[in-house]
């Protein structure tokens, strides 16, 4: 069995914008298991699985944060898989 890491990224956005992100990152991250636009502190929350951290730091950097829309992330790993 292949182990992956689950990284659930909480995502602040520029106000009204969390569902063209979340539609966005979808599309462009194959990697996302799950992404919703929330109510609370956090605008959207992203579940991206995949091989490494290194993979996860990737996604995470070159593609998520460079959106122009994002303001903030904060991003908890899983312990188990």
């Amino acid at each position: 069995m292949v182990k992956r890491l689950r990284a659930y990224i909480f995502v602040k956005t520029k106000p009204g914008t969390s569902e063209e992100v979340v539609e966005r990152i979808k599309s462009r991250v194959k990697e996302v298991v799950q992404a919703d636009s929330i109510y609370g502190r956090f605008d959207a929350i992203i579940m991206i699985e995949a091989p490494n951290l290194e993979s996860i730091n990737e996604i995470l950097y070159k593609v998520i944060e460079k959106d122009p829309n994002i303001v903030h992330t904060e991003t908890s790993l899983t312990l188990s898989g």
